[in-house]
């Protein structure tokens, strides 16, 4: 059976296993304030500069963000947000002595006639990264002046200069780790609207501080996003997130260090780039979270804690684990998950071997409780064909060595499972399904392991008989381990062949039924050689070792959980739809699964409105939405996507046979060859969709409404 125990890389400091770095408790270089009082003046929505006759062309305003980086994580973690969103860009390295120079020329010129922005918001390290009163800083302000362009200052300090007074006058600097901050009603009403009102900044290691910032008090033209209390006299709030406007331009100024994966930065991001945008951008964003339970219907080999492996693994030397009791749900089981779903409000998908059922029932007199109680509640699950009884697919393995190895013909040529047993363990799973009332979608596949595809090191390449055989059964989309391949990626070479779609293993391992024995192999793994443990964590770069093993009455509820629900919540904060799978064995016995997903559930909730739902996609809407990016990205990078804005009609021009994603206000209306429609869905208090011209029509065009 497959492990699904794979950890996920990125996590090198002392922080619990498979978490993201935090960040550095960096503070940003006091600079100078500005010396004289900066006016008020209100910008219009539309871009158009309040210094020009009526007469004069409305200003075009093409739809790409500059990006002025100068290293830092802030900066990178806001590029991040674009690239992973399908926003595009222009990034400037400061520490590129052969960068463009930023001047008019390079901000701006004419097209037909007309006068062009080339860029729709400004990304900045902080107010004054290109240098206080230099050319380069004079001409990017007059270029927001003119256009109505907005900046965001990524990591910048309490002074006047941003509108804040210094934090020596009620407010506070310092590490936020654990401090618990409050969206403003204006930032409700305004780019943070889909958040549901607090945000509590990560603490994920006491030892390390993860996050510095500034919160200071308003002064006149600052309007605060998220603030803090402030002790001292008369208390109050300070801010951490803002709008400064002032001089005819607009700031949203950040007074507090973050990287990419952090909590509080995930929360905050997509409103970034909203209010960057003023609402109106290429690429979209959602919030996705699928999971997916494997081998339903079929039994689960043990952990033995004595042995510290698994009895019937081929590596394991505890014998076939026939003396074992298998980890197999049972009828309440199956009851128990058809409640939970209803209660949660969320839909688990079922990923089967009904073959594995079948010689359950035949090995237990003919009756299997189980699959009758599943069956019966069949309309309330997903399913997903697993195979019918789960066999290896890829080469024949020849497991008389530890780790297994291809077994060869006396040529030295690999051995591969055929296309012909391949097909039948495809074909006879979904007709199990069809014959008992189960929808499930032949475009779908799960292999056992993830078989079939290459697995490194000891197979290279896929079997040379799976391309053929899901074509031949109508699969378009079959499971990938994104721990090991993480891109989408074809399989085979003709015209529509299927595609991968990478799946998050989560840390609830298959071959374990109660806490206790979760936390004894989860100290195996990532626990050193002298405290007991298997040293894999002490040799392997991503990961790193606990500081000593986990209680077994305890760790698993107070160190496991929390820390899988962390890093699950963190790719449902990142815009990613990759599902997260599994083992029916988790649902069995302690039923392990669900206090994790309660916490992701019940997290994601306290941060987010109810307009910013949890979207649920099945197996093959993950694969269309990768490969429309993977699409997209390409067509960016190649420089073939055109899109800008005129006043209130925004225009978008892509290559032929590519979507693009649209993220617009609500009220916009897409134009069709006779009449408009309305654009998208709504998410999150704007509407997006991936988009196309219509009928006899070049580009994608839409009306915003006016403000």
């Amino acid at each position: 059976m497959d492990s699904g125990r794979i950890r996920m890389p990125g996590n090198t400091s002392r922080t619990a296993p498979g978490d993201p770095a935090p960040a550095r408790t960096a503070r940003p270089a006091r600079r100078i304030a500005r010396t004289a009082a900066l006016a008020v003046a209100a910008l219009v929505a539309t871009a158009v500069p309040s210094a020009q006759a009526a007469t004069a062309p409305t200003p075009r305003v093409d739809l790409t963000v500059l990006v002025v980086d100068d290293g830092g994580s802030a900066v990178g973690a806001i590029t991040a947000e674009l690239e992973g969103s399908g926003v595009p860009y222009r990034r400037i390295d400061l520490d590129d002595p052969n960068r463009p120079v930023v001047d008019q020329a390079f901000l701006s010129d004419r097209v037909d006639g007309r006068p062009r922005a080339k860029y729709q918001g400004v990304v900045l390290p902080h107010e004054t990264a290109l240098g206080a009163g230099s050319a380069e800083h004079t001409a990017l302000q007059a270029y927001e002046r003119t256009f109505g362009i907005p900046q965001v200052d990524a990591y910048t300090w309490s002074h006047p200069g941003v509108g804040l007074d210094y934090t020596s006058d009620g407010g506070l600097s310092g590490v936020l780790d654990g401090v618990t901050t409050s969206v403003t009603p204006a930032g409700k009403a305004g780019p943070f609207r889909y958040l549901a009102g607090s945000l509590t900044f990560e603490d994920n290691d006491p030892a390390i501080a993860e996050s510095y910032g500034y919160a200071g008090r308003p002064r006149a033209g600052y309007t605060s996003y998220l603030d803090v209390p402030v002790d001292g006299a008369g208390g109050g709030r300070a801010s951490l997130v803002g709008e400064y406007a002032a001089d005819g331009r607009r700031e949203l100024v950040v007074t507090f260090a973050y990287n990419r994966y952090q909590r509080q930065f995930r929360a905050l991001a997509r409103g970034i780039v909203e209010w960057l945008t003023q609402g109106i951008h290429l690429g979209q964003s959602r919030n996705y979270l699928s999971v997916h339970v494997d081998d339903v219907f079929a039994p689960d080999a043990r952990w033995d804690p004595e042995l510290d492996c698994t009895p019937g693994d081929f590596d394991c030397a505890g014998g076939d684990g026939e003396g074992t009791a298998p980890i197999r749900m049972t009828a309440a089981d199956a009851q128990y998950a058809a409640a939970w779903q209803k209660a949660s409000g969320f839909t688990l998908d079922m990923v089967y071997n009904g073959g594995q059922g079948e010689q359950w029932k035949a090995e237990h007199g003919g009756s299997d409780p189980l699959t009758d109680r599943l069956v019966a509640d069949r309309a309330q699950y997903r399913w997903i064909n697993h195979t019918y009884t789960h066999p290896f697919l890829g080469c024949v393995q020849d497991t008389t060595t530890v780790p297994w190895r291809c077994a060869t013909d006396a040529k030295g040529n690999t051995l591969w499972v055929s296309r012909a047993e391949l097909s039948a363990q495809i074909r006879d799973n979904h007709d199990w399904a069809v014959r008992k009332g189960i929808s499930v979608d032949r475009s779908e596949l799960v292999t056992g392991e993830h078989s079939g595809l290459k697995t490194l090191p000891q197979q290279p390449v896929d079997n040379p008989n799976l391309a053929g055989a899901l074509a031949g059964n109508g699969v378009k989309w079959i499971a990938s381990d994104n721990s090991r391949e993480p891109r989408q990626r074809t399989v085979g070479t003709a015209t529509g062949a299927a595609q991968t779609v990478p799946r998050h293993p989560m840390n609830v391992y298959y071959n374990v039924g109660t806490a206790a024995e979760m936390t004894d192999e989860y100290n195996w793994v990532y626990t050193s050689r002298a405290d007991g443990g298997s040293g894999i964590c002490e040799s392997n770069p991503a990961s790193t070792c606990l500081p000593a093993p986990l209680p077994l009455a305890t760790g698993y509820a107070d160190h496991i959980v929390p820390q899988e629900a962390r890093i699950a919540l963190s790719h449902v904060l990142g815009n990613d739809p990759r599902p997260h799978y599994v083992h029916q064995s988790n649902l069995a016995e302690e039923r392990l699964l669900y206090p994790v997903l309660d916490r992701v559930l019940a997290d994601y909730r306290a941060l987010f409105a109810p307009s910013a739902p949890l979207v649920n996609p099945a197996q093959r809407d993950v694969g269309t939405e990768l490969t429309r990016r993977a699409a997209w990205d390409r067509a960016l990078a190649a420089g073939k996507v055109t899109a800008y804005r005129i006043g209130t009609t925004v225009t978008v021009k892509a290559p032929s046979g590519v979507v693009a994603p649209v993220t617009a206000p609500e009220g916009t209306r897409k134009k069709l060859l006779l009449g408009t429609t309305a654009f998208g869905t709504a998410y999150a208090g704007t509407r997006s969709a991936w988009t196309s011209p219509e009928l006899l029509q070049s580009a994608v065009t839409l009306t915003i409404p006016t403000t």
